[in-house]
């Protein structure tokens, strides 16, 4: 019964097979289709043994080893929906999830792995992304998942072992990097954080490249050495889970009172506000959005520069610079 059983085995291989087609048809991975056969190999269903889906009376746990038959293929078609899928509640707040497949896709082709290269992904999730990871580089030594949860990283753990994967899953503050497995070629981040942990640039080879969600986007960063890094966002907005520890994400959102409708709906400008929420007030960062021409996400980037990091519009050295913790 359950997440093991043929009738499960079968309808999890359609359902992955539907899931490829429809990254496909996104061309997600199109700047690197050696993910393909990733997401077409890897059992998401093994990482996800039970999700929770909203419903009008709140969450409702889907579960693999469910008695009832019809419940157990909901559950397994479910694993394979380009959705995000709730993993974990604490009273009743999020505090973990599986990505959007496709999302994955997008961010895995932006990490631009190579053979060979050692990879640290912060937020371990459910492991399925360090399983996607290990199964690309074809070396589970070379990947390492950490996360501050014990709970999180023993589940990731189980999951990895389940479909016979055994990189290294780290129990710890994911903004410290683990130094212990340095260097890394590739940092991917898979939580909301506020800014670009210097750890994590000293923990890196020069020429590395970090991924990480910010601001509502997705910032890709080229280390140059252990205290210089810089780049731009990607064109796609990307929601997570705050990390928790010492890198976590600043406050929550700013009031949009005063703004006009247009503005309020768009989200290059809520990225923009959420980008300089420290440093710019509403009024004053829908007047530079209007100005310059409502600049879309690539037009951003982010410069670690010695004891200072900064967020920018166009070019680092101004006219538009902002601060960053």
């Amino acid at each position: 019964m359950g997440a093991y059983d043929a009738e499960t085995g079968r309808l999890a291989a359609a359902a992955r097979d539907a899931l490829v087609r429809e990254i496909d048809a996104e061309e997600a991975w199109a700047g690197d289709p050696v993910w393909r056969e990733a997401f077409a190999t890897v059992p998401r269903h093994l990482f996800v043994p039970y999700y929770y889906v909203a419903g009008p009376r709140g969450y409702e746990r889907r579960w693999g080893e469910s008695p009832d038959p019809q419940d157990r293929e909901r559950w397994v078609r479910g694993a394979y929906e380009d959705v995000p899928l709730a993993t974990r509640l604490r009273d009743g707040e999020l505090v973990s999830s599986s990505s959007q497949p496709s999302l994955m896709a997008r961010m895995l082709a932006a990490l631009e792995v190579e053979d060979g290269d050692r990879v640290l992904e912060v937020g371990a999730g459910t492991g399925y992304n360090a399983a996607l990871l290990a199964h690309r580089l074809g070396d589970d030594d070379l990947v390492t998942t950490v996360d501050l949860e014990p709970e999180i990283t023993e589940s990731a753990r189980r999951h990895l072992e389940a479909a016979g994967f055994h990189p290294a899953v780290v129990t710890g503050d994911g903004a410290r990097g683990v130094p212990e497995r340095a260097p890394f070629d590739r940092i991917i981040a898979t939580c909301e954080l506020s800014t670009v942990p210097r750890a994590w640039l000293a923990q890196c080879r020069p020429g590395a490249r970090i991924l990480t969600p910010l601001a509502t986007g997705l910032l890709a960063l080229t280390v140059r050495d252990a205290t210089h890094g810089e780049g731009r966002f990607l064109g796609t907005p990307a929601y997570f889970v705050p990390l928790r520890g010492a890198g976590r994400g600043g406050p929550e959102g700013v009031s949009l009172a005063g703004l006009p409708g247009r503005a309020r709906e768009q989200e290059t400008f809520r990225f923009l506000l959420a980008l300089t929420r420290d440093t710019l007030d509403p009024q004053e960062a829908y007047a530079l959005w209007q100005r310059e021409d409502e600049p879309e996400r690539e037009r951003y980037g982010v410069t670690v520069g010695g004891e200072h990091t900064w967020a920018w519009l166009d070019d680092p050295e101004g006219p538009y610079a902002w601060p960053l913790p």
